[in-house]
């Protein structure tokens, strides 16, 4: 029976999640399945991959045949070294400890890069937020700046208005009480 190592996939439409599983060839893409091997979820920035090293290497070493994307995944996670380094051990051109530091070494290097990519996701993210914020602020200011003149002037008619009625009145006032006091006299 040939065994392929491929994704299944999960998810609802748009927000695909994968399986990561070793099936049969001839069983249908979402179907049947030997074993599960981990997760892939391509939403996330990076993304999100659980993966079960030690079973993947034992199907690869059963002779399991990976697909291109499954293949990428494998590498990425270190499946593939490990397996190549588990041959070398078989040849004798490595001792088990050899491998295993070996190993151990490409996963923290490698942890390392998604952690640094990671953080450089995050300050980028930081970096528009801030500058999202500063434009925003602008345009608040540059609307408020130019809504500003509009009320000015709109108090400044009042302002007028007032100042003209007042002096009406105060005409009108005055000339009631003038030909008052000329009759007085």
């Amino acid at each position: 029976m040939p065994v392929k190592i491929r994704l299944q996939r999960h998810g609802k439409k748009g927000k695909p999640y994968y399986w990561i599983v070793a099936a049969d060839a001839r069983s249908k893409r979402d179907g049947k399945y030997l074993e599960k091997l981990g997760a892939y979820n391509p939403n996330t920035n990076p993304a999100t991959i659980e993966l079960n090293i030690d079973g993947a290497v034992q199907w690869l070493q059963n002779g399991a045949q990976p697909t291109d994307t499954a293949k990428a995944i494998l590498s990425y996670k270190g499946a593939l070294l490990k397996n190549h380094l588990a041959g070398g051990v078989r040849k004798g051109a490595l001792t088990e400890e050899q491998a295993e530091a070996k190993f151990n070494a490409w996963v923290e290097e490698k942890a390392s890069k998604v952690g640094a990519k990671a953080d450089d996701l995050a300050k980028a993210q930081a970096d528009a937020k801030a500058k999202a914020l500063e434009a925003e602020k602008a345009a608040n200011e540059a609307r408020i700046a130019a809504a500003a003149p509009v009320v000015e002037e709109e108090v400044a008619e009042e302002a007028t208005e007032t100042a003209e009625d007042t002096v009406e009145e105060t005409t009108e006032a005055v000339a009631e009480e003038t030909p008052a006091v000329k009759e007085e006299e």
